[in-house]
């Protein structure tokens, strides 16, 4: 469900609190959803070290200059106040769950609601799960991190990235588990499930990093808006195996 490929500190100098950078912007829907055409296991033939010569279209994987995930070493970190309270105006929404085979996600079918962000509204389209983090703190890798993954009318993509430590239950987690249940062991399954309240995830910060990066699973397009939010949140040791059992991660 998670994956190690990061930037060197070259990269993260070049990548970290420039929005202003003109690249490419990149879509949500852009994600590559089946499983089998890419591994997170490290030494596999379609591992994170060759993503970028499975397709021609994935080459910014391996030669990209804004890649994703990052270290948010604090030594790297410049506060910026203008930057302002994280908040976002989401709504209960229709919504599907599906097991991608590296993770579960939950997709809006109705309208989720928006984040602002330089001006600009970035719509709710879907929530993921990976275990451990993506992103590391300092050097820290937590147990999970979620993330809301947003879209303007421009197509251009932010995502909300939240960071958890093995502790009390998630209780956003916790309304979702018999669904999950339910598509566990189901590669490519995706059912309905009515409506989702996606505040309940606890979306808002007022202490948050942001910089510009890329996908973190192929084509690894580059242009997204990260916002991760530095409280850590915590999930049950339950739950965390629950999420890893559906799509067969079996880690530690």
């Amino acid at each position: 469900m998670g994956h190690l490929r990061g930037l060197t500190a070259a990269r993260l100098l070049a990548a970290a609190f420039l929005l202003s950078v003109a690249v490419p912007a990149a879509r949500a829907q852009e994600e590559t959803e089946h499983e089998e055409e890419f591994s997170y296991v490290v030494g596999d033939e379609n591992g994170p070290e060759h993503w970028g010569s499975i397709k021609a279209e994935w080459g910014n994987c391996s030669a990209g200059r804004m890649q994703s995930p990052i270290d948010l070493s604090h030594e790297r970190v410049s506060l910026v106040r203008s930057l302002g309270y994280l908040t976002h105006s989401y709504r209960p929404a229709e919504a599907a769950i599906a097991n991608r085979g590296h993770d579960i996600m939950v997709r809006f079918k109705g309208d989720a609601g928006f984040l602002v962000i330089n001006g600009t509204a970035y719509y709710l389209k879907q929530m993921h799960w990976h275990s451990p983090t993506e992103h590391t703190v300092d050097g820290r890798r937590y147990d999970m991190e979620l993330h809301l993954v947003h879209e303007s009318s421009a197509n251009k993509a932010a995502v909300i990235g939240m960071l958890y430590e093995i502790g009390a239950e998630d209780p956003f987690l916790q309304a979702l588990e018999p669904s999950i249940h339910r598509i566990a062991d189901r590669q490519d399954r995706e059912e309905a499930i009515g409506v989702v309240d996606p505040r309940r995830a606890r979306g808002r910060a007022s202490v948050y990093y942001r910089y510009v990066g890329s996908l973190t699973t192929p084509p690894c397009t580059e242009g997204v808006i990260w916002t991760v939010v530095k409280r850590v949140r915590t999930v049950s040791r339950h739950q965390l195996e629950l999420l890893r059992e559906a799509v067969h991660d079996v880690s530690s």
